[in-house]
């Protein structure tokens, strides 16, 4: 996406009601947001009215030198061929709740699955605190863990994918 674009993206967006709008496309992220910052600071300062877009850039792309950021057409096919793969073999577990995600029943206990253990339906994979309640995740479906997603003591969202099985 080149400069003129993203001042495109801009004019439009102060046009509509939008509030927030988030793009992603090949490595690259852009973040645009408008409202009202409200009255920052003390009442001796004056109160400046809020900018209509507030655009922001992902710290990823920020911290990549330029460099990365160009890809050839093979790169970009390769990985979106990846990602297709990626998706359709792998099955996800996902959090049923906001809470506290825990690998183990308890500190000094082994965690209840590994990167390449075998799970079964029913089985439990971890656990995940909400109001002082411990709720046992139970896997949904027979497979083998891929990959963790979260870390142990992270906090999670409700539909955040925990586990990758296939």
């Amino acid at each position: 996406m080149n400069y003129k674009e993203i001042l495109n993206l801009m004019k439009e967006m102060s046009k509509t009601s939008l509030t927030r709008l988030e793009i992603e496309e090949e490595g690259f992220r852009i973040c645009l947001e408008k409202g009202s910052a409200g009255n920052i600071g003390n009442a001796n300062q004056p109160a400046y009215p809020a900018p209509a877009y507030i655009p922001t850039i992902s710290q990823e792309i920020i911290a990549q030198p330029q460099a990365s950021l160009v890809q050839t057409d093979k790169q970009v096919q390769d990985g979106k061929e990846d990602k297709k793969e990626d998706e359709a073999c792998y099955k996800e577990i996902v959090s049923p709740m906001v809470g506290t995600f825990y690998a183990a029943p308890a500190p000094d206990k082994p965690p209840y699955v590994k990167v390449g253990d075998k799970v079964k339906k029913g089985q439990i994979v971890c656990i995940i605190e909400a109001m002082k309640l411990m709720n046992e995740i139970e896997s949904e479906f027979d497979g083998e863990i891929v990959k963790i997603l979260v870390n142990n003591e992270e906090m999670v969202e409700y539909g955040q994918p925990l586990f990758l099985v296939k």
